[in-house]
């Protein structure tokens, strides 16, 4: 007896779900987030001009795209929400549309209209960090944020890998401890990355970590936790919560918050190396950084007047 292939017309819907959450898992939480909130800003603007949002036309696409400029947002906003509309296309079972000309013809346009040069946040350098350390009061939130800031510092860390570490990810060593990253941007798949935190005299990261963790008795789990205004040590910190912690810092030193994000402590770190000479592998050793052209434009900004051509005759 020959056995005849089974052909389905569609793939049967447990089978296209589990597809789609596969899909989902290869974006990163934070991708995904950004992704519904552009969906959603779609969906109702498309409700507002009486026009079908799935599956939507190019040209209502290429109309959102010119729309959304005028709003004054970001070529990289508008672009990341074209992506977006493109993969809630795709999951729903749709052709892609980012490739029609009409598309591509808008969101060219809206990058000579805008430019492409990224709008960059200021670094805190190590002495602005230390000034931002210092205005930090003796009290379970300072101690904490002491420990945040400086720990971001020390191992470049993004936002998302400083609330994401746990206590066990630390391993004590003479002068330093050794930091494993479970998973990061550049390293979804959670191979692990293990960087080195050294001490020092300067930032001491170590030392205020140890100061945090005494205090709030956190010996597992989660390494840095929410502290409500009675001092009571709750759960887990959201990455929005470090951007506001390197805000408030900025602005209790005297300076406006709006230029610092969640990115400062990694761009002072490697910034602050740069400026003091360490060899861009050494720097990328603790960034991650796996495109050196990407670091290279930190130390090329650190170093635009230390290795000036005018030097000599200026």
């Amino acid at each position: 007896m020959t056995l005849q292939p089974l052909v389905f017309e569609t793939i049967p819907p447990a089978l296209q779900d589990a597809s789609d959450r596969l899909a989902l898992a290869a974006r990163s939480p934070a991708t995904l987030r950004a992704y519904r909130t552009d969906w959603t800003a779609f969906v109702a603007w498309c409700c507002a001009q009486s026009v079908t949002a799935l599956p939507a036309q190019p040209e209502t696409v290429a109309a959102w795209i010119a729309a959304r400029l005028e709003q004054g947002r970001k070529a990289a906003t508008l672009a990341r929400g074209v992506a977006a509309v493109s993969c809630a296309h795709e999951l729903a079972g749709f052709e892609n549309f980012s490739r029609s000309r009409v598309v591509q013809d808008a969101l060219r346009g809206m990058r000579r209209t805008l430019g492409t040069a990224p709008t960059r946040k200021a670094p805190a350098t190590v002495d602005l960090l230390r000034r931002m350390l210092d205005v930090q009061p003796d009290t379970l939130i300072g101690w904490r944020n002491r420990a945040l800031l400086a720990l971001g510092f020390a191992g470049a860390l993004r936002r998302s890998e400083l609330v994401a570490l746990e206590v066990t990810d630390l391993v004590s060593q003479e002068g330093g401890a050794l930091l494993t990253l479970r998973r990061s941007k550049t390293d979804p798949d959670g191979a692990h990355q293990t960087i080195g935190i050294l001490n020092g005299s300067t930032i001491r990261a170590l030392d205020h970590l140890s100061t945090w963790c005494e205090a709030a008795e956190v010996t597992s789990g989660l390494l840095f936790r929410s502290v409500d205004r009675h001092g009571r040590v709750g759960g887990s910190l959201s990455d929005r919560s470090v951007a506001r912690i390197i805000k408030i810092a900025a602005e209790g030193v005297g300076l406006d918050p709006e230029l610092f994000s969640g990115h400062s402590l990694r761009a002072g770190f490697i910034t602050s190396g740069a400026e003091a000479g360490a060899d861009a592998l050494l720097i990328a050793e603790t960034s991650r950084h796996q495109s050196l052209d990407v670091l290279r434009s930190y130390v090329r900004r650190a170093s635009l007047l230390k290795t000036h051509a005018g030097h000599r005759f200026l």
